[in-house]
Formats: C-alpha cells, structure tokens, sequence
C-alpha cells in the first residue's frame, strides 16, 4: 500500500507523526523534501551543502513536530525551519559577509525600470549569481517576506545593513535584467 494512502488528510499525517509514527515521517519527507531542498539551496547553492541542511532541518521538524499545534500552514512551519537550519549554516560557517550600512547607498533603483519578460527561473539564476550576503538578504525579504527587523535578528546584522543589502541586491539584478532585455 503506498504511504499517500494511508493518511487521509494533513491532520491525521501530523498527528501520526507527533505520536512518532515512521511511515508519517518518511511521508512528511517524501511529501516536502523536493520544495525543502529548493529553499535551502537557494541558501548555500551547493548540492551537498544544500542536502545535509535539508536533512538536518528534518530531524528538526520531527525533533519539534509536538511544537506545531495544527494552526496554520504545516509547508510554512517546516519552510521556516529549512529557512533557519540555512541561516545557521551560514552562520555557523561565516559564509555570509554583510557590507555597510544603508545609510551609505548613494543609489536607490526605480521599481519601474524592472519591466521584462523574465521569466520566474531565469530570475532564480541570477538571484543565484548574487554575493552571498546580498543572496541572502534578498531570500528572506522578497521571497520568503521576512521583514528587515527580522532578517537582522536572524542575521546578527543591523536593520540598516540588512536595507543596504537589499538595496545592492536589487540594483545588481535590475542591472542584469536590463542587460538581457
């Protein structure tokens, strides 16, 4: 019998995998691997790297899974744990370098000179292409929505340069965007 049988909604997943049920786990796993190992990489952007933190994150999610009180997004909850388990690769390995401050931007890009064809993974490479800090600021802020004061929290960075961060991101991609229109 195949394991998407077996467990008729998400509820009923969760709660079998709170109670430590292995065929729920390796269900949550086949179920959200693929997606989990997308967000990580767009982290780290190494195969290797990006697989060990996704399944660190796992061991994680069913470390925690008594935690998640069946509110909400099941995918977010363990989103934002593959989120954090990247951030403290990052951290852990001072791969992420931040630069200065907001405050010393001298350029702020106009949102509307963004206008292209591109389509969604043409701009997944080049936001893969970004300095690593840059790479990872943007991540948080524009796809995943943290705000800035979160970002800095996680990061260990000033608001501020958090901003900065952002702001030399979008510059560099409205660049190359106009470069390839």
């Amino acid at each position: 019998m195949k394991l998407l049988n077996l467990f008729q909604s998400e509820e009923a997943l969760v709660k079998a995998c709170q109670k430590g049920d292995p065929k729920a786990q390796r269900r949550v796993y086949e179920k959200y691997s693929p997606k989990m190992l997308g967000i990580c990489f767009r982290y780290v952007h190494d195969d290797y790297e990006a697989e060990e933190i996704m399944i660190e994150g796992f061991v994680r999610v069913f470390e925690k899974i008594d935690t998640f009180k069946l509110e909400g997004s099941f995918e977010g909850w363990i989103r934002r744990i593959m989120v954090n388990e990247s951030l403290m690769y990052l951290r852990s390995n001072k791969k992420a370098q931040f630069e200065t401050s907001y405050d010393q931007i001298l350029y702020e890009p106009e949102p509307e000179q963004f206008r292209t064809d591109l389509e969604s993974q043409d701009l997944l490479k080049l936001i893969e292409k970004l300095p690593l800090g840059y790479k990872t600021v943007f991540n948080l802020y524009a796809i995943e929505g943290y705000s800035h004061a979160e970002i800095a929290k996680q990061l260990g960075i000033t608001e501020s340069t958090s901003k900065s961060q952002l702001s030399r991101a979008r510059v560099i991609l409205q660049n190359a965007v106009m470069e390839m229109a």
